[in-house]
């Protein structure tokens, strides 16, 4: 018997298959803009750069969480010596006051449900 045929076959099909994901991304990649965000207009500046928060926010944001939360910490020094409060609704939504033109439109861009609202509630009129 000679199963070469079949064996090709099926490696080309196993190949189609596996690289499926990456040929579907480069062929239908849509071209949407990231959103315009409403920025602070009271606010001067952030606890940290603006780099640093679009990348680490959610990171900072954790870590926050467990400092307080199981550590008793209050207090997060930024790189430039500023003391801030650990607090998302206390010291992030004091700036970034209205969730859904904030926080809302990054999250449904990139298509991630944080759980932050789990626990911590909105103020009034967000």
């Amino acid at each position: 018997m000679n199963d070469k045929p079949k064996i090709v076959a099926g490696l080309v099909a196993f190949l189609v298959l596996a690289t499926f994901p990456i040929w579907y991304a480069l062929g239908f990649a849509s071209d949407i803009d990231p959103p315009e965000l409403e920025l602070p207009e009271d606010g001067s500046h952030c606890i940290e750069d603006r780099e640093y928060m679009v990348a680490n926010h959610m990171d900072l944001l954790n870590r926050w969480r467990d400092d307080v939360v199981r550590d008793g910490q209050q207090y997060y020094t930024s790189t430039s010596g500023e003391k801030h409060v650990m607090s998302l609704t206390g010291t992030c939504m004091q700036c970034h006051n209205n969730r859904t033109t904030f926080c809302a439109r990054c999250h449904s861009y990139a298509d991630v449900q944080p759980v932050c609202w789990d626990c911590h509630l909105e103020s009034k009129g967000n």
